[in-house]
């Protein structure tokens, strides 16, 4: 890892799974729903393209309405993943690289499965990787507690959301500063 700070201009949110089968089983799923929905704002804001990615959406379904209906005006897409990292699906791997960044902003479930495995994979592949750990959950306290200090241990950053937008963002003199400073409230 080269940088410690976030830069705007070369970062990319992946959201991993948040799917209406799956957030019921997470724990404080609201809240993580919620601040994901602010994250993707922010991200919006600022420029910064995200992707996003389902599990089995046959079995598991269509990601949460709250998550689809913050991320664009236009029509939803995601990429279909079958492996539990996103990297093990070409599509993924190919998309994060045509987007020509090296930041990945990385929210999702389940923090210590899917997450986990694309996060260190993509470290693995020369990617910074930045863990939003409001904005991501699992079915018990005990396994996100693990995958952080995993993530931690694959040197992986850990954030916030609040965090990582003003972070992202660099000061109060910089265009986007109003809507972040609403956003985030």
């Amino acid at each position: 890892m080269k940088n410690f700070l976030m830069d705007k201009d070369n970062t990319v949110l992946v959201g991993i799974d948040f799917q209406e089968k799956l957030m019921p089983a997470m724990k404080n799923s609201d809240d993580v729903q919620d601040k994901t929905v602010k994250l993707i704002k922010g991200c919006r804001t600022l420029g910064i393209p995200m992707i996003f990615t389902q599990q089995y959406t046959k079995g598991l379904g269509m990601s949460t309405e709250k998550i689809q209906k913050a991320v664009t005006d236009k029509e939803f897409s995601w990429i279909e993943k079958s492996s539990f990292s996103a990297v093990g699906n070409p599509e993924f791997l190919d998309r994060l690289r045509a987007e020509g960044r090296n930041t990945v902003l990385m929210s999702g479930v389940e923090a210590h499965v899917c997450v986990l495995q694309t996060a260190i994979e993509l470290v693995e592949k020369g990617f910074n990787v930045y863990y939003v750990v409001d904005c991501m959950a699992s079915r018990s306290d005990v396994d996100k507690e693990f995958a952080l200090k995993r993530a931690i241990q694959s040197k992986i950053m850990l954030t916030t959301m609040e965090s990582a937008l003003f972070e992202l963002l660099k000061g109060a003199d910089k265009p986007g500063f109003k809507e972040i400073s609403k956003i985030v409230k």
